[in-house]
């Protein structure tokens, strides 16, 4: 279970993950061995699973994000794992989530434009063994994005 100092920890990384550990341990009121002791416990526990650089798609010519619905003719074991394994080698594939409801999965794609989005679709997506239905939404911009997961305290 995570006390008050590990979440304090997690917010501050989770923030800024090159944030040294001296800088760390006195935003947090610890001493740097102990902080550097939590932090190292936090990934070896896997809490903390790695550290990474927030790219902004706009300024990498990835314009064009958009949120897909796929349905599969069969969601069987086997349809759904074909359909995963698929999807994991698009580089476009932000994020892809199996789903409750009417679709299978709900993908987040970025692209640079919408042409490239319809090769995309046309050549690659719907080219998946087992898709039956795709349906798309285009995000006209963010209004939150966030990259930090909440740390709060149980109830």
């Amino acid at each position: 279970m995570l006390d008050a100092i590990d979440r304090k920890i997690i917010d501050y990384l989770q923030a800024d993950g090159r944030m040294s550990n001296q800088d760390l341990s006195e935003k947090i009121g610890l001493s740097a061995s102990p902080c550097l002791r939590r932090v190292r416990q936090l990934e070896s526990n896997g809490i903390i699973a790695r550290y990474v650089a927030l790219v902004d798609p706009d300024k990498m010519g990835l314009s064009v994000t958009a949120f897909v619905r796929v349905r599969l003719d069969q969601q069987d074991d086997r349809h759904l794992q074909e359909f995963e394994a698929a999807v994991a080698g698009f580089a476009e594939v932000m994020d892809c989530y199996l789903m409750t409801g009417e679709a299978d999965y709900q993908l987040r794609i970025l692209v640079r434009s919408l042409t490239q989005f319809e090769d995309f679709l046309r050549r690659r997506l719907t080219r998946v063994k087992g898709v039956a239905n795709v349906t798309t939404s285009f995000a006209l911009r963010p209004v939150i994005y966030k990259t930090a997961v909440p740390t709060l305290e149980p109830l």
